[in-house]
């Protein structure tokens, strides 16, 4: 059969699946190569959340309405390819082997270099914001939270309940917290987000995974990139790239430099980074790796307006009120100065046999000026990560291939609470030294029959226990342990077309940050989230890679979920809120309209759509006060779509223009609250024309919001007071140059 008459079964297979999720959901509520064998590795009123899935109808047709158009529009305006410049198929990277992302039994989103780079110099925002299911936010500049098909519930600021790798070794510290705002942008070559709960390889986490490449792809090359730019609200970042590939060794060095005043009152950022990587082949085919970084961030943090307040002026810093005196008085801010560094040793036993072992570390000191305390934190991390790889003999009918490994960290953290008399320390009033130990142990088998099916089986166990020794408190504590299986198929109906299905399981316990909050209360009966995720999906990958397109329906029951909270005072504690009931959809297209060519007034023209349906809601979840089943998740936009078009024209000229339609969402858990839809449009314009002997030269001009669009972005939830709102940039601008030197 042609492969469209399989895509014209998309739009009923998709509602059929989100029905028979949404009516369980409704009834609760009233109560082609073969892949490498090797390792490489806004509305105050209470709204009630509709059951009418009209909207998601209406955006999911027109999604699915493009989807088709552009199957036609590749097919009828077919062009010939630069035989210099192919289209390749995207490979997976992240479970622990390389394989094709068709045949992937899983939800991924992969941003390569070119992706990461098209937008601002600044962050990766937009980059991030373009996948389905994966949401980036700001606070203020520097200040990153990062969710993965659910809530930010847990992250005033950082990354939580999503784990995070820099190749083999994990930047997510045992205490469970990721410090992600550390990485200068222009280090990182490569993303691959791992969607949806997935402990069968990296432990602990009821999100999912993000695996960042520092090290690059390229082999036997030399090369030396140097970038600076500016724009509005002070902004200058300057970065250097130093890359040296032979036969033998792969050399990466990367220095960046960023700065800006903000947009609001008290939202200046400074950030110095290096980091150096080295892989080194010896023997026939081992090799070790190394990675070592270093990361000094400065960031002030204006603080959260009520809506009167952001209404009146949104640059503003929180104002001062009652006994307490405003964030720019206090001089509130996070100072971060850490180090981190991993060796890594992949050793063939044997032909099929692969083990790998990594040691890594880190030291963090930190330091949060706030309202009404000052906080300092001495972070000390160690851990291991090692496993076995075994490779069956690869034949048509069958291919196989095993892990079995282990992670394990342990750290140590001094955590002092002071007075804060502007900007500097007072008083001493608390103190207390936390220990953390994790382990978990990881087995996975996975296979392909007859090139068309691939089957994954995995199992986890995980462990966690912790220490706190203070002036008012001790204790310890062991949390049972948990195990985290996961089975996915995915089945090739045709070969540009495959089917898949996931069932996972999700656990994440309560991290030292919500352990031991800023209210400087230990709280010692917090108890991990769980759940069960239950997914399918459709991939395709056709006409050579010119058109790609994944849809997936989810169902995600989340228990005990980790719930943040405010005190009159503005300090943070934590709770368990019952129980989510997550489904929600998830599509995406990637057309080469025009394949890129060497001749023609359009050289290459690629367009991307996304589209995320989220229809979270409060389960079983009540306080001494209010019953809030049936409430929307707090802090999660219903629909959220994202096109970018990508234009390649003579003269080496480059236009990428992106636009982003976010819905209202609700900021507190009674859904007495929202902060607004918006519209975002963003374009950048790149000119590589001049060279000079081996030099390439680019220059670049870009905007951001260039609709002015007045929105919040990183809410801050459940915030004492009403002061939700964290207003972010309006019409901004920024421009550059890049001058690349290769094989010097």
């Amino acid at each position: 059969m042609h492969t469209l008459h399989f895509v014209s079964l998309v739009p009923s297979f998709v509602f059929l699946v989100f029905k028979f999720f949404n009516r369980r959901n409704t009834k609760e509520g009233t109560n082609s190569s073969k892949p490498n064998p090797y390792f490489c590795s806004n509305c105050r009123q209470i709204i009630r959340p509709s059951t009418d899935l009209s909207a998601m109808k209406k955006s999911s047709s027109i999604f699915l309405f493009l989807f088709l158009g552009a199957y036609y529009t590749v097919s009828i305006a077919q062009t010939p390819v630069d035989s210099t410049q192919q289209l390749r198929e995207i490979a997976i990277q992240g479970y622990l082997s390389q394989q094709p992302l068709l045949k992937t039994p899983a939800s991924v989103g992969v941003l390569n270099t070119e992706q990461l780079q098209r937008f601002s110099e600044q962050s990766l925002l937009t980059a991030f914001n373009l996948l389905p299911g994966v949401r980036m936010e700001e606070r203020s500049p520097g200040s990153y939270r990062l969710s993965i098909r659910g809530s930010l519930l847990r992250s005033p600021f950082g990354v939580r309940n999503v784990k995070v790798y820099v190749d083999e070794f994990p930047l997510t510290d045992a205490g469970g917290n990721t410090y992600l705002n550390l990485i200068d942008t222009k280090a990182i070559e490569r993303a691959e987000v791992l969607k949806g709960p997935d402990g069968s390889l990296f432990g602990a986490n009821s999100g999912g995974v993000v695996v960042f490449d520092l090290f690059g792809q390229k082999k036997d090359s030399s090369a030396l990139t140097v970038g600076l730019s500016s724009g509005s609200y002070g902004m200058f970042h300057e970065h250097a790239s130093w890359k040296h590939s032979t036969g033998k060794s792969r050399f990466s060095f990367n220095q960046g430099y960023q700065q800006s005043d903000g947009y609001r009152e008290n939202s200046a950022l400074r950030r110095t980074f290096l980091q150096a990587s080295e892989r080194w082949i010896y023997g026939k085919n081992n090799s070790v790796k190394l990675l070592a970084l270093y990361s000094d961030l400065r960031y002030q943090t204006p603080g959260g307006l009520t809506q009167a307040q952001f209404d009146a002026d949104p640059r503003q810093a929180r104002p001062a009120a009652g006994p307490n005196p405003g964030a720019a008085e206090q001089q509130a801010g996070v100072y971060n100065q850490t180090f981190f560094a991993g060796v890594s040793n992949e050793l063939h036993l044997r032909e099929r046999l692969v083990y790998v072992a990594s040691v890594f570390g880190s030291h963090t000191d930190f330091k949060n000026p706030f309202i009404t305390n000052y906080e300092t934190r001495n972070e000390q991390n160690l851990g291991v990560r090692t496993y076995f790889g075994w490779y069956g003999h690869d034949t048509r009918a069958f291919q196989w291939k095993w892990n079995l490994g282990l992670e394990g960290q342990r750290g140590w953290q001094k955590v002092a609470n002071f007075a804060n008399n502007k900007g500097e320390k007072g008083t001493q009033l608390a103190q207390d030294e936390l220990n953390i130990a994790q382990v978990f142990y990881f087995s996975r088998w996975s296979a392909t029959f007859h090139e068309r099916l691939s089957a994954e089986g995995a199992l986890s166990l995980n462990s966690y226990q912790y220490g706190y020794q203070g002036a008012t408190s001790n204790g310890s504590r062991t949390l049972a342990g948990q195990w985290m299986p996961r089975v996915a198929l995915s089945y090739l109906l045709r070969p540009e077309l495959a089917l898949r299905a996931t069932l996972s399981r999700g656990y994440s316990p309560p991290t030292l940050a919500e352990i031991r909050p800023s209210s400087n209360v230990i709280n010692a009966d917090l108890q991990p989230e769980s759940g069960w995720n239950k997914e399918v999906g459709l991939r395709l990958n056709a006409w050579k890679d010119r058109l790609q397109g994944d849809v997936a329906v989810f169902r995600y029951d989340l228990t005990n979920a980790i719930v943040r909270r405010t005190d009159a005072a503005g300090a943070e504690y934590f709770v368990n809120a019952g129980g989510t009931r997550q489904t929600g959809l998830e599509a995406m297209l990637v057309a080469w309209v025009v394949a890129p060519r060497p001749t023609g007034f359009i050289r290459a023209l690629q367009a991307n759509g996304s589209l995320t349906y989220s229809h979270f809601l409060f389960n079983n979840y009540r306080d001494a006060t209010a019953d809030y089943s049936g409430n929307r998740l707090t802090g999660v936009p219903q629909i959220v779509t994202a096109w970018s078009v990508q234009v390649r024209f003579p003269q080496a000229l480059h236009l990428f223009v992106a636009f982003n339609t976010t819905s209202k969402m609700p900021l507190n858990d009674s859904n007495t609250a929202y902060a607004g839809k918006y519209h975002l449009l963003q374009a950048r314009v790149d000119w590589s024309k001049w060279h000079i002997k081996k030099a390439a030269i680019t220059v670049f001009a870009g905007a951001d919001n260039l609709l002015n669009e007045r929105y919040s972005l990183g809410n801050d939830i459940n915030a004492f007071g009403g002061r939700y709102f964290n207003a972010a940039a309006g019409r901004n601008w920024w421009g550059g140059l890049r001058v690349d030197l290769s094989a010097y």
